[in-house]
């Protein structure tokens, strides 16, 4: 047999957290080197250390991959501080001959993994890197004039038309393991998951990891797929994937859905939900639609991609801000949409679209604001997704809905959760109010209201702001933008 080239291989882990589909382990597997997996915790990575719902996922995603790894014969390094310290760090340490990762498309990411990729190469350490993220990198997909897309549409379909037939590599069967294994820092010294207290009660319907993720999928094609593009607008109904921690964690990725999907449509034949899987499959593309933005916008979660924007005339309602987060706005969709991510992490997308317009146009409350809580609650904060999709209900972002759509929580409720089993779930004080009141509980009448067990501005609030009002400001601060302009 040849000989095995010297030096183990490190594997850098980041948000790709599994086996299958992991181009930067399979290069280090088939290298034929002894191979180590390292995850360095960074908080000072971004701009912004992680948000408390992504520090419990990512707890709980540690360990799934720890035991995977262990399962084919390695063992996950856990290591804390600056990233490219840690990494050269351990890279000497073991005397590594090979060093992988999958890229990541921040912007201060770029530049910081293109310095370490040069340290590495200088101290004689071959350095590769890989797309595991993504179908199409950012600057793949270009308009005809070599420009980044600023419109999803277009984009989406520039970026289907450069998609062949997508591979997915396995998971490797078996680790070469190290004479000697590095010393690991413990996760639970970490302090990921919260403690006094444990406010994660309720993301027990979460199952972190590979598995969990892959077990997601096969669920949502068997048994959601079909009537996905009505379902996925009623938040009452399982509607939905909820693939989105998993994908921003790399759990699974984007190839495997798509390989996956296919291969599910194919299976069915002519009995396929074409237009449910293309409306599916647009979701993955609008993720990577923001990612690319992000990348060529490298201040897009703090500046208003439309400069015109900067004057705009936000107010500073403190007490309309804790309202809101706390779900006590006395709209019950928005309320309901609020419980939602603070007792799980996650908030159904429809409802997101009409707790943002909330909070932007009916309180006039920067888009920022809105966006740094989605980022500290959402299990799936993503940089690029959470700042695009507030920008976009700002209207101040790509492709933006337009500032004076103004969502109307009441007719949405209506429209959306029409037999009220969101809201009952979510705000279960009203849970005995007949539908025709359910999303405008100051129009019942008082003995609703007794019947019902409701005292408005005792057991549930008044609204906080009376919506014609609201609507007629916020399209007089838009005009008052226009002027300025």
């Amino acid at each position: 047999m040849p000989e095995a080239p010297p030096g183990p291989a490190l594997v850098w882990f980041r948000r790709d957290l599994r086996l299958a589909d992991n181009p930067a382990l399979a290069a280090a597997a088939a290298s034929g080197r002894p191979v180590v997996a390292l995850f360095v915790l960074d908080d000072g990575e971004s701009r912004r250390p992680l948000g408390g719902a992504s520090r419990w996922w990512l707890d709980k995603s540690l360990r799934a991959l720890a035991a995977d790894l262990s399962r084919i014969g390695g063992r996950l390094i856990l290591r804390r501080g600056e990233a490219m310290v840690q990494l050269l760090s351990l890279a000497q340490e073991i005397g590594a001959g090979l060093v992988t990762w999958n890229r990541l498309y921040e912007p201060a990411l770029v530049e910081r993994d293109t310095a370490l990729k040069a340290e590495l190469k200088s101290a004689g350490i071959e350095a590769r890197s890989f797309n595991a993220g993504l179908l199409n990198e950012p600057w793949t997909v270009k308009t005809g004039a070599d420009q980044p897309f600023q419109v999803f549409t277009p984009y989406w379909r520039a970026a289907r038309a450069r998609l062949g037939e997508v591979e997915v590599l396995p998971a490797p069967g078996r680790l070469a393991a190290p004479t000697t294994w590095p010393v690991s820092e413990v996760l639970e010294d970490w302090g990921l998951h919260p403690r006094a207290p444990d406010w994660s009660i309720g993301f027990g319907i979460w199952s972190p990891g590979e598995a969990g993720a892959l077990t997601r999928l096969n669920r949502f094609l068997s048994e959601r797929l079909a009537d996905y593009g009505r379902r996925r607008d009623l938040p009452g109904e399982p509607g939905t994937s909820g693939l989105s921690p998993h994908l921003h964690w790399g759990e699974i990725g984007p190839r495997q859905v798509w390989r996956q999907a296919h291969d599910h449509a194919r299976a069915l034949g002519v009995a396929a939900p074409v237009q449910d899987m293309d409306k599916f499959l647009a979701e993955l593309g609008w993720r990577e639609f923001n990612a690319q933005l992000l990348f060529h916008h490298p201040s897009l979660d703090q500046s208003n991609f439309r400069p015109p924007f900067d004057a705009f005339p936000w107010r500073d309602d403190r007490q309309g801000l804790k309202a809101w987060t706390r779900g006590l706005t006395g709209y019950p969709m928005v309320d309901a949409g609020l419980r939602e991510l603070w007792t799980t992490g996650f908030m159904h997308n429809r409802v997101r679209m009409i707790v943002a317009s909330f909070l932007i146009k009916h309180l006039l409350i920067d888009w920022r604001a809105g966006e740094a809580w989605f980022w500290d609650t959402l299990v799936d904060a993503d940089l690029a997704s959470n700042a695009a999709n507030w920008q976009w209900t700002a209207g101040c972002g790509a492709d933006a809905a337009p500032f004076f759509r103004i969502f109307n929580p009441i007719t949405q409720g209506q429209k959306f959760d029409p037999a009220g089993a969101y809201v009952r779930r979510w705000v279960p004080e009203l849970s005995r109010l007949p539908d025709s009141v359910l999303h405008e509980p100051w129009t019942a009448d008082a003995a609703i209201l007794r019947a019902a067990g409701v005292t408005l501005g005792v057991t549930y609030p008044r609204p906080i702001v009376d919506h014609a009002m609201a609507r007629a400001r916020a399209l007089g601060a838009l005009q008052s933008l226009k002027t300025a302009n």
